[in-house]
């Protein structure tokens, strides 16, 4: 392995810690309320004061983005374990019963899959609103389908090996089979689809955030911070560059740790 490839393998983790930690610790150490008007300039440039400027209202873009790592990471982070939890629990349920019940959840989950998701997601949340529980929810649903195909197609090769087909000759019921057999031996893909599950849930719910129908002011989003504070691009104004810098040191890491730590081999499509 080169030096290069070695210093990604740990910088890339260390920033997606870093992003986990500012999403449970940021509030304690931002250096202004984050929803407060500091400042009387707009868009002011970075200074000792504001390390990061001020947005459209003169208020400190570093603490408008920690406290927006709450938001972004928190929900991706819910959500992506409500569709990789549900996905996993099902992809298993399909891999040990079989028969029926499988073939009618896969062509349900299929057609579910059909639905682009930022259409889904629009429609849903245009319909039911953006609070909280729906977005999560929402994000939640939008890819269950996706962690379920991945989950029942490794699950599936692993119950036809000679171990799994034991532990039926012997008397073991399903849901022994799904936890103690097939489980243990599908953890790295799982994980590996969690991070890319993660990521997709990021960008989408930052993309619904830039359309305004993610996280509703006050409160903000990475998103939300670059829709907010859109009107500076052409001045150059930091509070539109470091959100997107933010989402994009976020989701391209994640993706680097996937790939350093389970290797392209685990990742699902």
């Amino acid at each position: 392995m080169s030096a290069a490839a070695r210093l990604t393998r740990w910088i890339a983790p260390a920033i997606v810690l870093f992003w986990l930690a500012m999403a449970f610790i940021g509030p304690l150490i931002s250096p202004y309320d984050p929803a407060v008007i500091q400042d009387a300039d707009l868009f002011e440039a970075m200074s000792r004061a504001y390390w990061l400027g001020t947005d459209y209202f003169g208020r400190d873009m570093l603490s408008r983005i920690i406290a927006g790592t709450r938001y972004t990471v928190g929900i991706a982070l819910v959500a992506t374990m409500i569709s990789v939890g549900s996905g996993l629990l099902l992809g298993l349920a399909a891999s040990a019963i079989g028969g029926v019940f499988d073939m009618a959840l896969s062509r349900f989950l299929d057609a579910l899959i059909s639905i682009p998701s930022k259409m889904f997601g629009l429609v849903v949340v245009a319909a039911f609103g953006s609070s909280m529980p729906v977005l999560i929810l929402t994000l939640g649903i939008i890819y269950l389908p996706g962690c379920y195909r991945i989950v029942r197609s490794v699950a599936v090769n692993v119950a036809a090996l000679d171990f799994v087909t034991v532990a039926r000759a012997r008397g073991e019921g399903t849901f022994y089979v799904m936890l103690r057999e097939i489980l243990p031996n599908m953890i790295g893909p799982v994980l590996a689809d969690f991070g890319l599950r993660f990521i997709y849930v990021v960008l989408l719910l930052s993309s619904l955030s830039f359309l305004g129908l993610g996280v509703q002011p006050p409160e903000a989003d990475w998103g939300s911070l670059v829709r907010e504070n859109i009107g500076g691009l052409p001045y150059g104004a930091p509070a539109v560059i470091f959100p997107a810098l933010a989402i994009a040191s976020l989701t391209i890491s994640v993706n680097l740790t996937i790939d350093g730590f389970f290797g392209p081999q685990e990742r699902g499509h």
